[in-house]
Parts: C-alpha cells; structure tokens; sequence
C-alpha cells in the first residue's frame, strides 16, 4: 500500500443517539488505524463523546471549535460542531440526533471545501431523525452531493470480493424502476468504470451490468427494461469505451463477480445490490460515494439503535471506510 501518513480525513461521528460515536472512537483507539493519516473528528466536546460512546477518547490531539479551527492537525484533533446534545438517550431517533448528525456533516464538508481535509468518512445518520430535523435529504449521498453542488453521483459499495455500484439509491421500489433510464445507467457505468480504474488500479474494468426483472426479463416475457432501457445503455456504454455485459440475471451476477467475471456489478436498484454485499462482508463492507470533489466513504452499516450505548458495536466497517478512504487519497496523488 502507498505511504498513507500525510493524508488528512474528517471523520464525522454520525447520529448521536446510535452507534457512530462509539464506533469512531473504537476504531480510532486503534493504535495501526491513527497511522494511516492525521484526523479531525467532528462532533461535540470531548465531555459529550465519551459519554455517548461509553469510554474516554485518549488519543485526542487537540480540539477545537467549527468557528475558529484553521485547518492544522495533529494527530487526531475534535472540532466541535453546533449546539450540545445534553441527556440525549441512546437508542431514539429525535429532532435534536438529526439536527446533531447534519451539524457534524455540514462542518467536515466545509472542511473540504477550505482544503483542510482529503477525505471525509462518515459515521451512520439516521434518516428519520434528520427528517425530525426539518431536512429533506433522504441520506448523506444526497445531502453531499448538493451541499458540494456536484453532478452526477453514485452509490458504490465494497466488500470481500465485490464491487457494486447503484443506478437507483434512497426512493422507494417503484420510484426506482420509473426512474431507471439508459442515461442514467450510462453515467453510472462510467463513473464506476472511472472509480475502478483509479482506485482500485484495473486498467480495463468489466462491468456485470444486472437486468431489472427475473432472469433479465426472459426475452420480454418478464418485462420489457431490459430489451428497451437497460440494453441500449449497455450498447452505448461499450460504444463509448467502456467493457460492459448484460442485461445479466440478476440472480447470477453477484457469483459471476465473485468468481472474478467482473470487476464491479452494476445494479438497479438499492437492495438488489446492498444484499449481496451485506451477506459476503457484513462486517467489512465500505460505502463510497463517487462524483464528489472529495473522497468520502463510510461504514456500511446503519445506526443500529437497538444496541447503541451498550458497548456492543463492532467498530471493524468504521476501520475499513478510514482505511479506504487512505488508500484512495493515496493513489490518486500518485503519478
């Protein structure tokens, strides 16, 4: 792995209430994790963390306040954000979590605007407490990718031997089939093709590109996505210079990747990929958002609410998103 040491990562707690605070400070305890980079973690005072996470965060460098903090770092500093969360329990979404989580959130990406950090990786959110909050986005993809005013954007997740990447992401399961369009098929293909490429150092990547019906739709007999949208997106993903397959049985894709067909599989929609990844590496898959003018990865786990505070929580998906997001920022500054 390239030298990871000069590396700066933002690491937001995530939902106060659930297992962000102690997963972060877990993974940060972690004597081999705070060598891959310096860090500012963002959330609220030291006091506040331990409490929520159940233990002290001793290797604190420095802290500081979101206002007055100009960028240095040292080992691994606390920026605080916004206002304190109080007796907040654990286990409960609430206006005051979601208002907490976005503060975090909004903190690091201005982070990242100021060029202070390379990366951000996000602990989990809870999309009905942000939505308690008064905010509309339905996740932090969203939120991200208009807070930094970027373009095209893309779910794409990492784990054991997959690489999967989402056309659709937060809208329900019919929202999602009429919102599947060859354009939009397309710029995934590309931004995944583009991602693997970079940072996973395959020079041509092979897409597995899934159908959206049962066994990619039987010639038109289990629906007609395949033969009008999803193929002519394939045809005009290869005629631009991509290496794409399909329509592929969605049943079948995920085994053909793993047994090293593809590179990365392209899915239509949320849980026909996340399911895959979730079964083959619960515990160490990575979401990456790709799009962004900055690298940002997270755990790819929720807020697990049922056993926030109890000391419970494995911190090992948190350790895989930092060293990721490491590993990224690393090679995309090599020649």
């Amino acid at each position: 792995m390239a030298n990871t040491s000069a590396c700066r990562i933002a690491v937001t707690l995530g939902d106060p209430a659930g297992i962000g605070p102690e997963v972060v400070l877990k993974a940060l305890a972690d004597h081999e994790v705070r060598g891959l980079a310096r860090f500012a973690v963002f959330g609220p005072e030291a006091a506040e963390w331990q409490r929520l996470a159940g233990t002290a965060p001793e290797f604190l460098s420095q802290t500081h306040t979101a206002e007055t903090w100009d960028g240095r770092l040292g080992g691994v500093d606390l920026v605080q954000c916004g206002r304190a969360v109080g007796d907040l329990p654990p286990g409960t979404p609430s206006k005051t979590s979601g208002e907490a989580s976005v503060g975090y959130i909004l903190a690091a990406i201005e982070a990242a605007k100021r060029g202070w950090v390379d990366a951000i990786v996000t602990g989990p959110i809870s999309k009905e407490a942000i939505h308690l909050a008064g905010h509309p986005w339905p996740g932090h993809t969203e939120l991200l990718a208009e807070t930094f005013g970027a373009g095209e954007v893309a779910m794409m997740f990492a784990g054991g031997p997959l690489r999967v990447i989402l056309v659709t992401i937060h809208v329900a399961l019919a929202e999602a089939i009429r919102s599947i369009t060859a354009r939009r098929i397309v710029a995934t293909c590309r931004l995944g093709s583009d991602a693997v490429r970079r940072w996973f150092g395959v020079e041509v990547p092979r897409l597995g590109v899934c159908g959206l019906n049962p066994h990619a739709g039987e010639a038109g007999r289990f629906g007609h996505e395949e033969r009008e949208i999803i193929g002519p997106a394939i045809d005009e993903a290869n005629a631009a210079g991509l290496c794409a397959f399909g329509p592929l049985a969605p049943d079948t894709a995920f085994y053909q990747a793993m047994q090293g067909k593809f590179d990365l599989v392209v899915a239509m929609y949320h849980d026909q990929g996340l399911i895959a990844v979730k079964t083959v590496a619960f515990e160490d898959s990575v979401n990456v958002t790709l799009g962004l003018p900055v690298v940002r990865t997270s755990p790819d786990h929720g807020t697990a609410y049922d056993i926030a505070g109890r000391g419970q929580a494995s911190p090992r998906s948190m350790k895989a998103a930092i060293r990721m997001a490491a590993e990224m920022v690393a090679r995309g500054r090599a020649p």
